[in-house]
């Protein structure tokens, strides 16, 4: 599910074209999910978390779901203290895909309203717990009903479960522990994924302290995408982005932003660009900015 305008990726099959989805319409292995979830600036806590459901309600691509990340699909075991957005065990996981109809065999189409970050979050989700048929849509659904696609209005039609198997951890998720040991390793690039400016610590929301991890470089989720058309930047622009920052020059790249959301969008373009070794640090800057131990930079 690619087109020319993908050749250059090592692995274009995770980003899926607007018509390519449309002529799938209707393939019962098909799965759509609506993965939107918005975030509501709060300097009290920083962001409050607004499900995506009354957007979806007002309109979404036909026989779509609609996954609530936090409710759904996110650790709300206690496990994580006040951690939102956590990655939920292998079983808690397999369980909830599960109820949106996502078996061994199907093929899904992962999307979002607003950035396609929340897509690409549940596509990273998938593919640390084995699963590699996931693709996020280029563009999302702004780019289908600018468009003119057809639409549908209301809940999701119902859908049977389906049995999912988690067929291996790949544990692309680390703790701080690993991103600390990455401080000071020359084979590991830390990218953050966060504004410019959360970057150097001179504005933007905050976590906790202000600043990035030490060491650590910028390479924007925004900055990947075009923002007139929303789409992926093409592969050539993308790979000028890391290269910036010598990413393909490291082992392994450990991508990282406020709660481990942005930070899928700069995974998933790493391996769609061929990086062999990419891994998302889960709790991000909402654990790392809390805790006095872990040490930060400011600054450009």
């Amino acid at each position: 599910m690619n087109n020319t305008a993908n050749d250059g990726f090592a692995h274009p099959e995770y980003l899926v074209e607007t018509g390519d989805l449309a002529a799938r319409l209707g393939d019962p292995k098909t799965v759509v999910l609506d993965c939107t979830t918005h975030l509501i600036p709060d300097p009290k806590i920083t962001y409050t978390v607004k499900s995506g459901r009354e957007d979806f309600d007002k309109g979404h691509i036909p026989g779509a779901q609609f996954i609530d990340l936090q409710a759904d699909l996110s650790d709300n075991s206690g496990r994580h203290g006040k951690l939102r957005f956590m990655l939920p065990t292998a079983e808690e996981f397999a369980a909830a895909i599960g109820r949106f109809g996502v078996g061994n065999e199907s093929r899904v189409v992962l999307y979002s309203t607003a950035a396609p970050q929340w897509a690409a979050r549940i596509w990273w989700m998938l593919r640390n717990y084995g699963f590699d048929n996931a693709a996020v849509l280029n563009g999302g659904f702004q780019k289908w009903a600018r468009e003119g696609r057809p639409v549908e209005t209301g809940p999701a039609r119902p859908r049977p479960p389906a049995t999912f198997t988690v067929r291996e951890d790949r544990k692309l998720m680390v703790g701080k522990e690993a991103v600390r040991g990455a401080i000071g390793d020359s084979a590991t690039c830390t990218i953050n994924a966060l504004a410019a400016q959360q970057h150097a610590g001179t504005g933007g929301n905050v976590y906790g302290r202000v600043g990035r991890i030490a060491q650590s470089v910028n390479v924007p989720a925004a900055s990947l995408i075009d923002p007139e058309s929303g789409v992926l930047l093409p592969p050539a622009a993308l790979r000028a982005k890391f290269d910036a920052v010598g990413a393909f020059d490291k082992k392994r790249v450990i991508t990282y932003c406020g709660g481990g959301i942005a930070a899928s969008t700069d995974a998933l373009a790493l391996v769609m660009l061929g990086h062999p070794d990419v891994r998302l640090y889960d709790a991000s800057m909402s654990e790392w900015s809390n805790d006095d131990s872990l040490p930060m930079e400011t600054g450009d």
